[in-house]
């Protein structure tokens, strides 16, 4: 392919461009015949086949799902119809119903903490099933800002699995908040205690047994009458987002469903 000699765009000087080096511009091909898209028949659809457990949250007549896996992002959501539509075929009810939960969404993706802004995208030529993507922007990250969003979200080392797991159900329980199901856990808390009580050793272990009333008795005698009540423990089962979802407007339920199995296509299928 001989090099094209025309200037780059300007876009590659942005500090937002996520690329630097040497680049060329590719030859542009022909206009080619548009090739069908997946699920241009509904009988064909993946996402109409898709069961329920591979969402976060569903209702009658929406289901949000996330990837399979952590990526770069904070968060990384697609909105998807229950009903086999595109954007342009969406009667008013759903096409006003797809206001509100695009800014119900952005609103509680932009809960998490340390999430800055949430890009909303729509691109269509992958699958024929509407799906809106909703991209979180961690907050300082002033390099991610802008059009280039979701390829640095390929870039990205991908954050912890416990944090990814912990953003998704708080969402889900902002979005069960108006209605619909929550069907997304937080990871499991991994407690540890000491394995001896006398202090004279620090190793930690995990929790697997009741404790010895023996030993309890021995390193902590009962308080005198005239001693006064100790404040009860916080809960240890509340997870670390219902303390943000709190503070931002929203609360978790205390209980939530299994947590799925939710796979995701690649990029460049689902664009």
């Amino acid at each position: 392919m001989p090099h094209d000699p025309r200037a780059l765009p300007e876009f590659t000087t942005w500090p937002t461009f996520p690329f630097e080096g040497d680049l060329r511009i590719k030859v542009l091909e022909e206009p080619a015949e548009e090739p069908p898209r997946q699920g241009e028949d509904a009988a064909e659809c993946r996402t109409c086949q898709a069961p329920d457990n591979q969402y976060i949250w569903v209702s009658d007549r929406w289901r949000v799902r996330a990837m399979d896996h952590p990526t770069g992002l904070p968060m990384v959501l697609i909105l998807e119809p229950r009903s086999h539509l595109d954007l342009g075929d969406l009667p008013n009810l759903l096409a006003a119903e797809l206001g509100v939960m695009t800014v119900r969404l952005e609103r509680a993706i932009r809960s998490i903490e340390g999430v800055a802004r949430v890009h909303v995208n729509r691109w269509g030529d992958g699958s024929a099933h509407l799906h809106l993507w909703f991209l979180a922007r961690p907050y300082g990250r002033l390099q991610l800002r802008g059009t280039f969003l979701s390829l640095w979200d390929e870039i990205l080392p991908p954050i912890a699995e416990a944090q990814w797991r912990e953003n998704r159900a708080l969402v889900a329980a902002w979005l069960a908040e108006f209605g619909g199901r929550p069907l997304a856990d937080p990871a499991p808390i991994d407690w540890k205690a000491p394995t001896r009580l006398d202090g004279a050793s620090t190793v930690e272990g995990p929790v697997d047994g009741p404790v010895d009333d023996t030993v309890a008795e021995a390193t902590d005698p009962s308080p005198s009458p005239s001693a006064a009540p100790e404040e009860a423990p916080s809960d240890p089962a509340v997870a670390p987002g219902r303390a943000r979802a709190a503070a931002s407007g929203g609360e978790r339920p205390a209980t939530l469903q299994p947590d799925p199995a939710d796979p995701e296509e690649a990029w460049e299928e689902g664009v």
